[in-house]
């Protein structure tokens, strides 16, 4: 970059009023980069002539390739309005589901946001998926309405219907916006409503309706919607290099027809026509069949132009334009046979779209300094923790956000929402920079030194010297040249040397964003981890301590010091010294100290930020190995960096040693293992087929049969032959009713229980799948209860954990499940899961896993009974954490422990007289007793879940495809044979596309989107998002048993079973035993003659 920009852009940066901190938001393929390379090339930093064809900031080469933006990139831009100067720093994310991870990074550093929606595919899903994010981090949208040329070109409406179809997409766009503020003002109201139940006792009900009314109205939305006439809705078509807002056409025309601009810019859109006539501007253009005001002003004006340039190509015409728009057009512009040169050579003089866009967000979106202290209280309050629940000194910062202040005093605090990986190379201290006046000369002083040097050598070697004086001199000229160029040989081999291991280092940028203070290159500076605790820390550390003291180590808390500071200027970085509060900047250096997002402070009393709000849920896994395990340990190393380097996925190291990536979707797997070959690890790796996670479960007992009969006597007699043979199939020593009630005793017939599997109503395990956090806080209490610790839960949390408990006995209704609640002995796997472990031992009271909510402690009447619980418990997680089908997660189960007999010998009785929890655990709850027992449990867990009738869930993607009418047929086709179900289709009004809205199985989604692809020729593109986890109707254990089945499908029943398919994959995968034939016919394989 140029220095002169540079120095504009420092000095700008110091105006926080003048600064303005925006994303692009949208869904993919509806002109992000065009309209920031558009942006871009107002600023000179590429010709205006490649904007939209270059993708500036997509600077990855597999971006290109693919022709989507995989990675969020910022660049700081000026732009200048009359006397006021503006620094705009934006970021351009994807619009991809599979990236809307990097959407959540970009929006967290931004006070407002670019809303883009094509001008024909309207609201997509992904479109709502952004308007959903910039609202839930408090910044303002403002809206542009691209590909306009399109309603021209492609779809050929007139001026007038191409009215009618962008007030239908405002009017989709003001509906999203409308749904989420009213969310948001009745989830307010009903928190009044609990907080105050009897706040208007004296009210009747009709003033109470009166009430909730009034809580829509006192909320301002004024600044929500958008509409053309508040200035922040701007028409363009960036590839075309044109946009306006309505304002300019009000100016232009307020000119020409003698009307006030201000009654033009209410009257522009709208239901308003001009009566020629009367000379004035009326209301009813519809009802009286009259041309809109937007349509005869500015439409029309748009319409003729392109009918001029691209369709007709009439230069007379476009001469009689060029000249009454007063433009100046290049003679090489107006003879190039593709109009669209000519095109865009006009509109970008006439309605550049870079002003228009630019002059909006200036206009219309807040600075740094006017950030709203709801914000500001929503990203302090970490987890469910309310804002005047935190310290005095976390509060007292709030001032400092709010005021962005860029004073000495002021305390810094940073947030880094990402770290990026960045070639070392193009770091700008190993750039070549250019060579200063000082140092040219100081280069040219040595060069003549060196010459001279090599002139006196050659004199010397061609003149014999003398004995006397000369001949001593003359072989002492090469050795000590020989001393030098031996040393600046090895000086410069030491610093190639440097150079490489440098290069093959990879370097990491902090992405991030400046709230208070200025932050400095060379300053000391908290690295604050996620889970860092203020509180703690300022009761820890002594008063009025700063970073560079001796301090005692925090938990979640480290010191470092800030080692560069970068300008993002999309595929470049520049240095500074130091950055002001209210920008976004690079930091260096902080690879060792941050993993994928921290907050970075001068004050130990500052909280981390809220985590970000990821949409997409890491589903796909993949297992990763080295060609050659020699290169394992570049392996583990590529991992860990590109773990730091992308937001979204996620590293592991399972049970059998594998090492899997987990990843959002397929396009997101592609480019992680693009980079592990080619950046990280960069060595030749191999994948393994993705694997699919499953769940397992168990249901009611059918009704009806696999031909779809009642299930009759005829049935029932098989069934119990089928529960006999049953029987003889479990080992000895294991009793197992009708009813599916499991008798188990450990081996040394000290304890025997009994266990039932009951399955859970879906709305419990769904509840239980929403609330993990809940449950794992109400486990941490017990936790610390147990240990003789204390935990200090806010009231926020408390009333969370009472409304679960709410819901939970709300959907747990009837005799079986009668005091249910009370009765749960522990949630899992990983005691925080979608299971429950039920104790229905009348003879056992333990203290109750909402002793949170209950002051009074309840005592273990037993102590020995206390000590084994935790045996139990670890059984239970243990068989929820591997299932019997094939060693999969349980989901929505519930065992119930009907009895549990302890028959303790005496000397084991006699080793625990203390009264003291914490000595009889160590005794007992390690020794051989303890481990027969958690075996026990797990196995009469494992056998319980099999005496019911088992099911395999899969995961399950919500696809949105957007197609046309002629290849629906096609679509259809491809879900079908994919096992996807159509859930709803509808028609976009005004366009020939449809909306098909499916469910399709993650297991059968890899390679969907290509097959859609090349079936409908492209004209169709699918958008999968993890939804749910989907019961698999058929039962994988399934054996013909009646008569009609045995005739419907044969003796062996040897029909494709998908939920058998799935379970004997994951099996072989796993290394379990499969029950299946290989060889069926085996005399077709041998040689019957020989054998007689």
């Amino acid at each position: 970059m140029g220095h002169t920009i540079l120095e504009r852009i420092i000095a700008l940066q110091k105006r926080t009023s003048n600064i303005r901190n925006l994303c692009i938001l949208a869904h993919v393929d509806h002109g992000k980069t065009t309209l920031a390379d558009c942006l871009v090339a107002s600023n000179g930093i590429i010709s205006s002539r490649l904007a939209g064809k270059l993708r500036y900031l997509d600077s990855r080469e597999d971006e290109q390739i693919r022709g989507i933006t995989m990675k969020s990139s910022a660049i700081s831009l000026h732009y200048t309005t009359g006397e006021d100067e503006y620094l705009i720093n934006l970021i351009d994310s994807p619009g991809h589901v599979d990236f809307s991870s990097e959407v959540s990074t970009a929006v967290r550093l931004c006070d407002g946001a670019i809303v883009v929606v094509d001008a024909v595919e309207g609201v997509c899903p992904q479109t709502q998926v952004v308007l959903r994010q910039a609202w839930l981090e408090n910044i303002r949208p403002v809206l542009v309405i691209n590909k306009i040329d399109r309603l021209i070109v492609e779809l050929k409406l007139t001026s007038q219907e191409a009215f009618t179809h962008l007030q239908k997409i405002l009017e989709q766009v003001n509906a999203v916006t409308g749904t989420l503020f009213t969310s948001k003002v009745l989830e307010e109201r009903a928190e009044k409503d609990t907080g105050a139940p009897s706040s208007c006792p004296e009210n009747s009900n009709g003033d109470q309706v009166y009430d909730w009314s009034a809580g829509l109205e006192e909320t301002d939305d004024s600044d929500l919607y958008f509409s053309p006439d508040r200035g922040n809705v701007v028409f363009a078509s960036a590839i075309d290099g044109w946009g306006f807002r309505i304002h300019q056409f009000a100016e232009m025309y307020s000119q020409k027809m003698g009307i006030r601009s201000s009654v033009l810019l209410k009257t522009l859109w709208g239901d308003f026509y001009l009566n020629l006539k009367a000379k004035k501007i009326m209301k009813g253009a519809q009802s009286k069949g009259k041309k809109p005001l937007f349509v005869q002003l500015v439409l029309d004006n748009i319409w003729s132009l392109y009918d001029a340039v691209v369709t007709r190509r009439d230069k007379e015409k476009v001469e009689k334009m060029v000249t009454s728009l007063g433009l100046k057009v290049m003679a090489r512009d107006l003879r190039h046979s593709d109009p669209k040169v000519l095109l865009s050579a006009i509109c970008s003089q006439w309605l550049p779209v870079s002003q228009a866009v630019l002059s909006m967000v200036c206009e219309k979106l807040p600075s740094p300094a006017e950030m709203s202290s709801e914000r500001v209280e929503k990203l302090m309050s970490v987890g469910v923790r309310r804002f005047d629940s935190l310290h005095e000194k976390t509060q007292e910062l709030k001032k400092a956000f709010l005021d962005c202040s860029a004073d000495g005093t002021a305390p810094v605090i940073v947030f880094v929402s990402k770290m990026f990986a960045v070639d070392p190379k193009s770091l700008p201290q190993n750039k070549q920079r250019p060579l200063t006046q000082e140092e040219i000369a100081q280069r040219r002083e040595l060069a003549r030194q060196r010459h001279a040097e090599r002139q006196t050598t050659n004199q010397s070697a061609e003149t014999p010297g003398s004995p006397d004086d000369g001949g001593a001199s003359i072989p002492s000229t090469p050795a000590t040249n020989s001393v030098t160029d031996t040393l600046c040989a090895q000086t410069e081999a030491l610093s190639v040397k440097a150079a490489v291991e440098d290069e093959s280092k990879e370097h990491f940028v902090a992405f991030a964003r400046v709230y208070s203070g200025v932050i400095r290159k060379g300053q000391r500076v908290f690295v604050l981890g996620p889970k860092y605790d203020p509180s703690l820390a300022l009761r820890t550390l002594p008063e009025g301590c700063s970073v560079a003291d001796e301090l005692p180590a925090i938990p979640h808390m480290a010191c470092c010091t800030v080692d560069r500071l970068y300008l993002l200027m999309g595929r470049e970085l520049d240095e500074l010294d130091e950055v002001p509060s209210g920008n976004v900047l690079g930091i260096g250096g902080m690879e060792e100290f941050i993993l994928k997002s921290a907050t970075i402070s001068t004050s130990p009393a500052c909280p981390p930020f809220t985590p970000l709000n990821f949409e997409a849920t890491p589903i796909v896994r993949v297992a990763i190995e080295p060609k050659h395990p020699s290169e394992m340990p570049k392996l583990v190393r590529g991992m860990k960096l590109l773990n730091q380097a992308d937001p979204c996925a996620e590293v592991l190291i399972q049970e059998t040693g594998e090492h899997v990536l987990v990843t959002a979707g397929e396009v997101h797997l592609q480019r992680c293992l693009d980079d592990l070959r080619e950046r990280f690890a960069k060595i030749e790796i191999s994948a393994s087929e993705p694997i699919i996670p499953f769940r397992e479960t168990i249901i009611r007992p059918p009704k009806v049969d696999m031909v779809n009969e009642e299930m009759g006597k005829q049935q029932k007699v098989a069934v119990i032959h089928q529960v006999k043979d049953d029987q003889s199939k479990y080992p000895e020593g294991i009793q197992v009713d009708s009813t599916g009630l499991v008798i188990l005793t450990t081996p040394n017939k000290m304890a025997t229980v009994r266990v039932r599997a009951i399955p859970l109503p879906e709305q419990v395990t769904r509840l239980l799948e929403d609330n993990v956090e809940v449950i794992r806080t109400m486990e941490q209490f017990s936790t610390f209860v147990r240990e003789g610790k204390t935990l200090d839960i806010n009231q926020k949390i408390l009333e969370n954990i009472q409304d679960f408990k709410v819901k939970l006995e709300s959907h747990l209704q009837g005799h079986k499940w009668r005091g249910a609640v009370e009765r749960i002995w522990a949630f899992g796997p990983r005691r925080c899961g979608p299971n429950i472990l039920l104790n229905s031992i009348e003879s056992y009271r333990r203290p109750s896993i909402w002793q949170c909510l209950d002051q009074e402690k309840e005592r273990p009447e037993t102590l020995t009974f206390r000590d084994f619980d935790n045996s139990i418990v670890s059984g239970f997680q243990l068989a929820t954490l591997s299932g019997p089908m094939c060693e999969e997660p349980l989901m929505g189960v519930c065992f119930s422990i009907e009895t549990w007999d302890m028959n303790f010998q005496k000397d084991l009785v006699d080793k625990e007289p203390s009264t003291d929890t914490q000595s009889g655990s160590s005794v007992d709850c390690y020794g051989p007793f303890s481990g027969q027992l958690i075996a026990t449990v797990k196995e009469a867990c494992r056998y319980a879940f099999q005496a019911q009738p088992q099911r395999l869930m899969a995961a399950t993607y919500t696809c949105e495809i957007m197609a046309t009418a002629e290849v629906l047929g096609r679509v259809y086709g491809v879900l079908s044979k994919r096992e996807g179900r159509v859930l709803h289709e509808e028609m976009k009004e005004g366009t020939d596309m449809f909306i098909i809205k499916a469910v399709l199985p993650v297991a059968e989604s890899f390679g969907f989107a290509d097959e859609i692809r090349k079936r409908t020729s492209g004209l169709a593109s699918p958008q999968l998002v993890f939804s749910h986890w989907e019961v698999i109707s058929s039962d994988p254990l399934w054996v013909p048993t009646t008569e009609e089945e045995y005739l419907h499908f044969g003796e062996k029943a040897d029909s494709s079973n998908q939920a058998l398919k799935y379970m004997n994959a994951v099996r072989r995968r796993k290394g379990l035993y499969v029950d299946e034939k290989i060889v069926e016919h085996g005399e077709k394989q041998r040689t019957l003659g020989k054998n007689k």
